[in-house]
């Protein structure tokens, strides 16, 4: 996957808003890890669910409810979380918003 590299990319620009649904795109995918961006519409949301690596969440714009192991975080843009390997862990569209979410495999 080497379209995006060396060159300047506009984050909030990569992914677009739909009606009822969640966009992502994949920007770099390697054995040592994944960088996506994703765009979410208000109310939607990603359940439950575990991961093997630590990922980091930074949220590009709008506003976003994290849960991680049960624990609520609300972040706004410019803010980022990391969830760490192997907790659960959920994510809620307060208003619309979009994240770049980096996962780190090592």
């Amino acid at each position: 996957m080497k379209k995006f590299l060396e060159q300047i990319l506009s984050v909030n620009e990569l992914v677009a808003y739909q009606d009822d649904s969640v966009v992502s795109k994949e920007i770099v995918k390697s054995e040592k890890g994944i960088l996506t961006v994703f765009a979410f519409d208000e109310g939607q949301a990603l359940s439950e669910h575990t991961a093997p690596f630590d990922a980091i969440v930074h949220i590009i714009d709008g506003k976003a409810d994290i849960f991680i192991d049960g624990k609520p975080y609300s972040l706004k843009s410019g803010e980022m979380i990391i969830m760490p390997a192997n907790k659960p862990h959920s994510l809620k569209a307060v208003k619309r918003f979009k994240m770049m979410l980096i996962m780190i495999r090592g």
